[in-house]
């Protein structure tokens, strides 16, 4: 006898990211995709992983972090926001972004709850909030720019509200929010129960003379946010997994008991060799002006070609705008870049619930080495 399985999450999409790569793959493209470096992270780095776990630190971690990496994470977001939080009470040590956000929006969001996204939207965000019963608000961006228009999310905030979800610098745009929005965002919720949830797991890839502001810097969004951060990104070592949550204690007590049901603790030795690297601010500081060194090499390599690309001000992507090229929607010309000119990208229509019609866009990530980028360069030149 068979079973009928009633899906709590009946339309799911397939994962973009890992289709694109799998079709990258099959086809010996260059993948641009998927948003991960190809060049290896720091050796001290992995030095320290080898010793922590040749010296037998394998064991469960404390569930909610091991003290000294949540003190490192404390010293790391005074010196980028000026926002002191306790290691004890207020950082949460987290599988990834992937697990804080499941986490925050599992305390904040219960059924019949409202959460804002902005679209485009990262897409664990949605299908999150569907599956603990909340219900979708959407506030959309506007290319090239994709800012927020603030009177269109007035617009969208009702009693029902329970979180609005921020994501900057913006995947995928690479877009950031400034004080002056962000201030905007404090004026209109400052009468609510509202919680922010602030994914800036970008952080460190804001490109002179840009700067990074966080939900935490701002007085009125400081004691309603958790802000959202990710080692994989910062330190090139996205399969490890590790990330964290930073909010009021209020907030923490929380989202932590959803941490303990979800996943206890995170790799013991990733933390311990996290923790020491962590003492060395340099590693982190030089990471905008790399990235930022990268994008400069991959679009002046591009100069002159049929691709429009778009502004962005961080993060490790790059919006391709190619109307100019193909008429195809995003989907079908990812499908004939990868099968016919050998280039992996993500269709920026896997970022909404329903993309402009008219829109051609697609990301390319350029956390990669200098010969992938050649090579991927010479292959989009061949693009027309």
């Amino acid at each position: 006898m068979s079973i009928t399985i009633q899906s709590k999450l009946p339309h799911l999409r397939p994962n973009i990211f890992t289709y694109m790569s799998v079709l990258a793959a099959q086809h010996k493209a260059v993948n641009l995709a998927q948003g991960f470096p190809d060049f290896g992270s720091d050796p001290a780095l992995l030095d320290l992983l080898n010793h922590y776990a040749q010296k037998g630190m394998n064991q469960y971690a404390p569930g909610i972090g091991l003290p000294a990496l949540r003190e490192q994470i404390s010293e790391y977001l005074f010196r980028r926001d000026q926002s002191r939080y306790h290691a004890d009470n207020e950082i949460t040590v987290t599988v990834g972004a992937t697990e804080a956000l499941f986490c925050c929006i599992s305390a904040f969001v219960g059924p019949g709850d409202e959460a804002i996204i902005l679209e485009p939207a990262y897409d664990t965000y949605e299908p999150t909030i569907e599956l603990v019963g909340g219900v979708v608000k959407r506030v959309q961006l506007k290319a090239p720019e994709f800012q927020v228009d603030w009177d269109q999310l007035k617009q969208q905030i009702s009693p029902k509200t329970a979180v609005i979800i921020l994501n900057t610098p913006h995947n995928p745009s690479g877009t950031i929010l400034s004080r002056a929005d962000l201030e905007q965002l404090a004026a209109l919720i400052a009468d609510t129960n509202i919680v922010v949830i602030s994914d800036e797991v970008y952080a460190d890839m804001v490109f002179a003379p840009q700067k990074h502001t966080s939900a935490s810097a701002i007085a009125g969004l400081r004691d309603r946010s958790v802000v959202i951060g990710s080692f994989g990104k910062s330190f090139h070592i996205t399969g490890w997994k590790a990330g964290f949550c930073a909010a009021p204690a209020v907030l923490t007590d929380e989202l932590r008991k959803i941490h303990n049901l979800t996943t206890f603790s995170v790799h013991t030795p990733s933390q311990f060799a996290l923790a020491e690297f962590m003492k060395d601010p340099s590693h982190i500081d030089g990471v905008a002006a790399m990235y930022a060194e990268k994008k400069a090499y991959f679009l002046d390599g591009l100069q002159g070609s049929a691709w429009k690309f778009l502004p962005s001000q961080g993060s490790y992507f790059v919006t391709a705008d190619y109307s100019a090229i193909s008429d195809l929607d995003d989907f079908e010309f990812c499908h004939v870049l990868i099968k016919e000119h050998g280039i992996g990208a993500i269709p920026y229509s896997a970022f909404y619930a329903e993309a402009p019609a008219d829109q051609r866009l697609i990301r390319f990530c350029f956390a990669k080495k200098p010969e992938t980028l050649d090579l991927a360069i010479s292959k989009l030149l061949a693009v027309r």
